[in-house]
């Protein structure tokens, strides 16, 4: 059984997800990571040359070869559920699925504090990545992210540890 993390951008799915591998002796695999890797261009440069159907096409592919590796920790794309397809895989997956969960302020606060994310990720609206987009991107994903989740945590004001400790517990 794999654990894998889905939430939106900057909800702490990588820095958990390396944590959560660590102490549960696991590998970590963050589906973007293995997407750049492959492509050899940073999701913003997929975006911009290939369009983002490109990029999804690629997420998916992604996704169905982590999922065949068992005993690991993945991260997933904040977007990757919005293909039916990529949640029906999750469903039949037989693994444990966790949505991080994080008001909108935070989220744009720790999305600020990373100064690679606006070089390696594209905005995902004409609203230009802000507060505006975050919380309109929400109200599309999180019922999405809750229709293939086995528990929801609110990260908003827990530490990377405490995270996973709550985690750990559930598994």
């Amino acid at each position: 059984m794999n654990v894998v993390l889905i939430g939106y951008r900057g909800s702490g799915k990588t820095s958990i997800g390396r944590r959560l591998a660590d102490r549960l002796w696991q590998k970590f695999y963050d589906v973007d990571d293995l997407i750049v890797q492959k492509a050899g261009k940073t999701i913003r440069e997929i975006f911009e040359q290939d369009g983002e159907n490109h990029f999804r096409n690629l997420e998916t592919l992604a996704l169905r070869e982590l999922l065949a590796i068992p005993q690991q920790v993945l991260g997933l794309g904040g977007g990757t559920l919005g293909r039916e397809e990529n949640r029906k895989m999750l469903r039949e997956s037989g693994d444990k699925i966790f949505f991080l969960r994080c008001e909108p302020e935070v989220l744009l606060a720790r999305v600020q504090a990373d100064p690679r994310s606006s070089q390696t990720r594209p905005n995902l609206t004409s609203l230009g990545g802000g507060i505006d987009e975050i919380r309109l991107k929400l109200a599309e994903r999180e019922p999405l992210y809750r229709q293939v989740k086995h528990a929801e945590i609110d990260v908003s004001t827990l530490t990377v540890d405490e995270a996973v400790a709550h985690i750990a517990r559930l598994l």
